[in-house]
């Protein structure tokens, strides 16, 4: 049990002696040999986590369970919808796999800090890989199983892995999709050409697999089980790389020590879960939720992670979660939008288990989250984080003994509001970046202009009672007559409206104003109703204000996201002008 009651007896502890308490949080973590300090700055402004520290993860995520006792424990359920199949594993179950692949890889020349590429859909395989590679002291790069061949080729050259591991095929929705074909494109448009690939072969899409470069993965599975690395606490465990919305992904670079440390920590703080307790988290593994949240976090706290392949129907979610007895669902507003748009205001039900939802990934909006809990009985939360931060910067804190709904920022995330801008003062806290895979500008291009400040490229505010609001990203802001507006304020207004999914607001050219919203909007089930264009742009400027310049709303089917869900601005930004004015409602 947490030894802190309220936020501020924690946050208290925390500022009378930060390296103390982060000490203090390492020892969840099983160490080969224990840290020699908490942070140590680096010589580029950054900082280092329990230099001294030797660790492996793997071990922390799944041995020490079995260690302690507790390998009939269920780690892993695996929901296949599409494919018609799940599977459940056992901490002692996993173990063993992963120790046994792990041995795979080694054989096929895998070493401490080698790069082995994940491209593969959300598998029970594909959480193997990656604690198989974190038992050796590799480094996995993971990669959403359905990019194209030339982004798959872009991360291969990147990171010059040693082995890339994929799948024959994957499913999105109902739709079958071969993977095989985008491997063998990638791997001709790539510079780098890898040692040797591991297939998994799924019983709906076998293929023949070329002798001298491609392996079986459950063949590798028998070989002879491989021990765990020790590795420094500063060592890479993972990179990975951001859905890169304007220009170049990034590959974000996560320490070993810190991460553990983090996320161990943060399953209980934050979400206030208990060994033994079902996590059930929506995301894709290829994106840091799914890294953090449906693999690392789960096991390291000897939880259950709950995960699914391919994006579930919304109505599955649920039901899912009541059949396993889930305490917490991790999910995305949207998720919740195609709830809403399929049960409507009718009761929902995700058995009596369940504690909370937290959504993350994208904006939301105030309306939505309150017809969730109107129709869950129980909190919906949004808390907000980053690729870079790898956990929540700002959220609730269910483990306290008074559990605090409050999102509020959390240990280490020192949050200042800079020139409009949220800005975390250095050093970050355990967990978050510690570095971008060959990034030569780093980490000038995440800090401010006094080289004390991490920016995080967000707009909002800072309440008396330390609540935060976010309002927009940085490149969400649109200057309207000189006047700077969040896209968020007015997306807000125009969500809560009943007959609107969902929406995005973006700033066009103007020549008299510099730019003007226009608000792409996604009508709810019940459709669009004459005059509905008119009826927004009236509540913006009823509860807004008129300054805002709205004066054109555009009816869609969807809207433009990256694979990882998030809203594509610049898409719509770059409309075509004739397209906008067909299908806009002028109202002025």
């Amino acid at each position: 049990m947490l030894p802190w009651t309220t936020h501020r007896d924690m946050m208290a502890a925390y500022h009378a002696d930060p390296d103390g308490f982060w000490l203090s949080a390492a020892r969840r973590v099983s160490w080969v040999r224990p840290p020699e300090g908490a942070a140590t700055r680096r010589a580029d402004g950054w900082h280092d986590w329990f230099a001294g520290g030797w660790l492996n993860s793997c071990y922390n995520a799944v041995d020490r369970h079995v260690d302690a006792g507790h390998g009939d424990r269920d780690a892993l359920i695996w929901h296949g919808e599409a494919a018609g199949a799940s599977e459940t594993l056992t901490y002692a179950a996993l173990c063993a796999r992963v120790a046994g692949f792990a041995g795979g890889l080694r054989d096929l020349g895998v070493r401490t800090g080698d790069r082995v590429l994940i491209s593969m859909p959300s598998l029970p395989e594909t959480v193997i890989a990656m604690l198989a590679c974190a038992r050796l002291g590799a480094i996995h790069v993971v990669v959403f199983g359905g990019y194209a061949a030339r982004e798959l080729a872009t991360r291969i050259d990147d990171t010059t892995p040693v082995v890339v591991i994929s799948a024959t095929c994957g499913f999105q929705g109902r739709t079958m999709v071969p993977h095989m074909p985008l491997l063998e494109q990638a791997l001709a448009l790539a510079l780098h050409r890898p040692s040797a690939c591991v297939v998994v072969q799924r019983p709906a899409c076998p293929v023949r697999l070329r002798p001298g470069r491609d392996y079986d993965f459950h063949a590798l599975e028998r070989h002879a089980p491989a021990d765990p690395v020790a590795v420094r606490a500063e060592d890479p465990l993972y990179i990975l790389h951001t859905s890169g919305t304007t220009g170049a992904p990034k590959g974000v670079v996560r320490d070993n020590g810190g991460h553990a440390v983090a996320l161990a920590l943060s399953m209980e703080l934050i979400y206030g879960m208990a060994p033994g307790q079902v996590f059930f988290t929506t995301s894709d593994l290829g994106w840091v939720v799914g890294h953090s949240y449906a693999v690392y976090g789960p096991l390291l706290a000897g939880c259950t992670s709950l995960f699914a392949e391919g994006p579930l129907d919304a109505r599955a979610i649920l039901p899912l979660c009541a059949r396993h007895r889930v305490r917490i669902l991790f999910t995305t507003p949207t998720s919740l939008r195609l709830m809403r748009r399929q049960a409507g205001d009718g009761p929902l039900s995700g058995g009596p288990d369940l504690a909370a939802v937290f959504v993350a990934g994208e904006r939301s909006d105030p309306e939505l989250l309150a017809w969730a809990e109107r129709g869950l009985g129980r909190p919906v939360l949004d808390h907000w984080w980053q690729t870079e931060t790898g956990w929540s910067i700002v959220g609730p804190t269910l483990g306290l003994r008074e559990a605090d709904l409050t999102a509020r920022p959390g240990p280490g995330f020192d949050l200042q509001v800079r020139e409009g801008e949220l800005m975390l003062r250095l050093p970050l806290p355990p967990g978050c970046l510690s570095g971008v895979w060959r990034g030569v500008d780093f980490p000038d291009r995440y800090l401010d202009a006094t080289g004390h400040y991490y920016r995080t490229f967000d707009v909002g505010a800072l309440g008396a009672d330390g609540t935060v609001r976010l309002t927009a990203r940085l490149d969400d802001v649109i200057k309207v007559a000189g006047r700077r507006i969040a896209s968020g304020q007015l997306e807000d207004v125009i969500a809560a409206h009943p007959m609107v999914g969902e929406c995005a607001v973006v700033g066009v050219p103007s020549g008299l104003r510099g730019e003007i919203p226009v608000a792409y909007v996604v009508p709810s089930a019940s459709g669009v109703t004459p005059g509905l264009g008119a009826d927004l742009v009236d509540l913006v400027r009823r509860q807004i204000g008129p300054f805002t310049g709205l004066r054109d709303v555009v009816f869609v089917g969807s809207l433009p996201r990256t694979r990882s869900g998030k809203i594509v601005r610049r898409a719509l930004r770059d409309r075509p002008s004739r397209e906008a004015a067909a299908e806009s409602i002028p109202t002025a």
